[in-house]
């Protein structure tokens, strides 16, 4: 949906009146169904698959359903483009699922504020299942919605950073770089003998971005963008203008190939497995594909992972990584209620290591017993995440439709032209945040 912000402004005109007129029944029922039929139904409603990231709590949910026959579990699917929309409506009802995915940032936020969602930490310390989240995923959760609490379950987090191919990086003598000057030596040296530095999927439009906000970060530190938020930094500031410009300059130079622009994640991915470049700035999402014997064609020993390279002068340190959630999945305060509290504390309990041990999924859920054969990259990332002492939000995390497509679109031409200057892009993108309401 292209104006949530509309969306939610019905939203709050209409929440005092049904929150008055309506008992908060169960999602898709009504008081005289309940009535007549004891049955209790938990919903969970995700544009994700429910064999996705959804699928732990479907297999929780199942099993506990085969235990207690008066609750019954059901997931629904919806597309992704109608997702935001039919939550937003469904809290205009006051008659939000029990588990929900939403989108992250701003909307979430709102829902908060209304009072149409729980916050998790407060829930789970109520339950006892305090020591079940990672202290990191807590954060960076609750960054999201500018500290005011936990409000979406840590269902998934993932670690960013510069992937490289050691083989190599030996091959010509090249040490992990700690700072933006030793990577951008790395990226020449590697370019003279014909490798092409970084896999970058330019057609994608984020994955620019990322690179963008990685130099911010390391300027004015891990919260950076919640002090844009804020107000207190303009992206206009010198920080912010010499990040798009260094990344416009290293495209100049073809660090990222040719084509950039056009590229897609899945020949990105490519072309680091196959040895074709040597450095590749991703998430932990994409493990599956650094795992996979088909696709990996240089080998699971041959990847690395270094942090983001420190900025001369800047305020940012090797404890901040760039982290990221995924699709956030929320929990309906309404209804909230002792059958809830059994649902969820049966759920939730032993999460983490159960995404581990079955599935190999990096969640933001302790891992009390890490298994024999997790994949050592998969090990590598979970023992990242657990050693972060901040996250850092992704550049557009906490801006609206609109100036996120400033951002993206804009991002691509800053690459493609060196007339379009890191300067035009940040005053075109100051003026879309002084818009965002």
């Amino acid at each position: 949906m292209n104006r949530p912000a509309a969306a939610m402004g019905l939203i709050t005109a209409l929440c005092v009146f049904l929150v008055s007129c309506t008992s908060g029944g169960s999602y898709g029922s009504n008081g005289d169904e309940q009535i007549a039929d004891p049955t209790r139904v938990i919903h969970y409603v995700s544009s994700d698959l429910e064999e996705q990231q959804p699928r732990i709590i479907s297999e929780q949910a199942r099993e506990y359903e085969k235990k207690h026959p008066t609750i019954k579990y059901e997931f629904e699917n919806v597309n992704t483009s109608d997702l935001v929309q039919k939550i937003q409506l469904l809290a205009a009802s006051n008659d939000l699922p029990e588990v929900f995915s939403y989108e992250s940032g701003r909307p979430l936020e709102q829902l908060a504020d209304n009072g149409f969602i729980l916050d998790i930490e407060k829930v789970f310390r109520e339950l006892g299942l305090q020591n079940e989240l990672n202290p990191a995923a807590v954060k960076l959760l609750k960054s999201m919605v500018r500290d005011k609490g936990l409000y979406a379950l840590p269902l998934e987090i993932n670690i960013e950073g510069f992937w490289y191919n050691k083989a190599l990086f030996a091959k010509y003598g090249l040490a992990v770089p700690e700072t933006w000057d030793d990577l951008l030596h790395a990226a020449e040296v590697l370019q003279s003998h014909g490798v092409q530095p970084f896999s970058l999927a330019g057609g994608n439009k984020w994955p620019i971005t990322r690179l963008i906000n990685s130099y911010v970060i390391r300027v004015y530190g891990y919260d950076a963008m919640q002090r844009v938020a804020r107000k207190e930094l303009k992206v206009t500031d010198p920080g912010f203008v010499k990040a798009a410009d260094t990344i416009q300059q290293m495209a100049q130079l073809g660090y990222f190939g040719r084509h950039v622009n056009t590229t897609e994640t899945d020949e990105a991915t490519t072309m680091f497995l196959e040895g074709k470049t040597a450095m590749y700035y991703t998430g932990s999402w994409s493990l599956r594909d650094f795992n996979s014997t088909i696709r990996n064609k240089i080998g699971t020993e041959a990847i690395g992972l270094f942090n983001i390279p420190l900025v001369k002068g800047g305020v940012g340190t090797k404890d901040d990584w760039l982290m990221n959630a995924g699709l956030t999945t929320s929990l309906s305060a309404a209804a909230y209620d002792d059958t809830m509290k059994d649902w969820l504390k049966a759920v939730f309990t032993g999460y983490g290591d159960k995404a581990m041990q079955e599935y190999g999924v990096i969640s933001g859920f302790n891992v009390q017993n890490m298994p024999e054969d997790v994949p050592k990259l998969t090990q590598m990332a979970q023992e990242t995440i657990d050693s972060v002492k901040n996250g850092a939000l992704w550049f557009e995390a906490l801006f609206d439709a609109d100036t996120q497509t400033v951002a993206w679109n804009n991002a691509q031409l800053l690459i493609a032209s060196k007339d379009y200057t890191g300067r035009m892009y940040m005053q075109d993108l100051q003026a879309a945040l002084d818009k965002q309401q």
